[in-house]
């Protein structure tokens, strides 16, 4: 009997759960499939902003790594990645600590055969002076109940200051004009309308003050002009002051300062203007890596420097043939990529050259939360970019989790958590307040 051969893949993130699942389904009689990823659970990340706003409970919405490993026959090791030995074909895993600084498992090596990084970027503060000190990120379930935890201890101190008299107010700052911190801005004003009805009687919802902060001319740059402005118009008439044109020169503990504006009082401040590569890999191998530490990998996504790693998703540098400038840091670019790594290694190992990735721009979608949903998707129609909004903005744009949660379950048991958690809506509370 031949030897079973060994993929490991690092980092179980939008492509990497789905992944595991397809290279499981694709090669279980000849290969084992390792998964290895520091948390216990998955979230999808787009879903994090609603995590932090506390409109979304995490708790309904993840994904054990332990039980899906089990259910689709392939692996799972908890750990993060310390350094890769290319000569050895051995990863090495961090020691794994406790809440008390405690080692649960120490330090351990899988080796592989093939071996795909799929464990994203970091957010890029620019090296702008108190970013990593005073700001917050929403790169990962943590730090969503993080930001979470901070906003609601805050406006309980508001309330609590506003029912003696004082007119208290949670001044938040977020810093990026994308998707993130267009969605956070719109979900952070339903979730203060929501508050009043949720114990907090003296916290009305405009004293959550939200300034949204984009340092280019306009928000959205992935979307349309006009589509822009409509976005903008309905973030203003919820309440959100939206200011472009507005570089951020120093976070500091209570305030934000802005190129040629007044400080900016803040109580909390979000990061979200952009992700880069985690500079870390540096020193964890001797990868080529580009200018904002992503890893560089030719068309057909394995790395310039071994065909026997692959790169996917935001950790990935990849300038296909005709593309201009690298694939965007998107969801769902990550999952194209991880569909392609699969045909990648079929290729390989049947003794053909693998063909070169195609990414396809399925266009952008932008929720503002209950207020409106609105994006472009591309399409044969007007020669290519149709502006959507409305309610059939909204059918596409839960669309794509849909397609998500099918990939990582299957379309029976993705179509059956669906149906569960439509269901559960009727008894959930708006707001989770723990």
């Amino acid at each position: 009997m031949a030897e079973r051969k060994r993929i490991v893949v690092v980092g179980g993130g939008a492509a990497g759960i789905g992944l595991c699942r397809s290279l499981a389904r694709r090669f279980r009689d000849t290969h084992d499939v390792t998964l290895i990823d520091r948390n216990r659970t998955h979230v999808w990340k787009p879903l994090l902003h609603e995590v932090a706003a506390g409109v979304l409970d995490p708790n309904l919405e993840e994904v054990g790594y332990g039980g899906h490993a089990a259910r689709w026959g392939y692996r799972f090791f908890r750990g993060a990645l310390e350094k890769i030995d290319r000569e050895r074909q051995v990863v090495t895993t961090s020691p794994l600590l406790d809440e008390d600084g405690d080692v649960l498992l120490d330090r351990h090596e899988i080796a592989y055969d093939w071996l795909i990084l799929a464990f994203g970027g970091v957010s890029n503060d620019f090296g702008i002076p108190g970013v990593r000190d005073h700001a917050l990120f929403l790169e990962d379930r943590g730090q969503a109940d993080r930001f979470r935890q901070k906003l609601l201890n805050a406006c309980l101190r508001a309330n609590a200051r506003r029912a003696e008299g004082e007119d208290a107010t949670v001044p938040i700052v977020i810093v990026g004009g994308g998707a993130t911190g267009v969605e956070l801005s719109a979900e952070l004003v339903h979730a203060a309308r929501a508050l009043n009805s949720y114990g907090l009687e003296s916290f009305p919802s405009d004293a959550m003050r939200i300034t949204l902060l984009e340092a280019g001319p306009r928000l959205l740059p992935a979307l349309g002009e006009d589509v822009v402005a409509k976005v903008e118009d309905e973030l203003t008439s919820i309440g959100v002051d939206v200011r472009t044109g507005a570089k951020v020169t120093e976070v500091r503990a209570d305030a934000v300062s802005v190129e040629g504006m007044e400080d900016l009082p803040a109580t909390l401040v979000l990061w979200a203007t952009g992700i880069r590569g985690d500079p870390a890999v540096a020193d964890m191998s001797d990868l080529e890596l580009s200018k904002a530490d992503r890893i560089l990998v030719n068309p057909d996504l394995r790395t310039v420097t071994d065909d026997h790693i692959l790169a996917i998703g935001d950790c990935a540098h990849c300038e296909p043939p005709g593309q201009d400038g690298p694939i965007p840091p998107r969801a769902q670019a990550a999952h194209q990529m991880a569909d392609h790594a699969v045909e990648v290694i079929a290729a390989v190992e049947a003794g053909r050259t693998p063909e070169p990735f195609t990414y396809r721009d399925h266009g952008a979608l932008v929720s503002l939360s209950r207020f409106a949903t609105v994006g472009s998707l591309m399409g044969n129609l007007a020669g290519g970019r149709v502006a959507i909004e409305g309610r059939l903005a909204r059918a596409a744009y839960l669309s794509l989790y849909r397609l998500h949660i099918i990939s990582m379950h299957g379309w029976l048991r993705g179509l059956a958590r669906l149906a569960a958690k439509q269901l559960g809506r009727a008894v959930r509370p708006q707001i989770k307040l723990h």
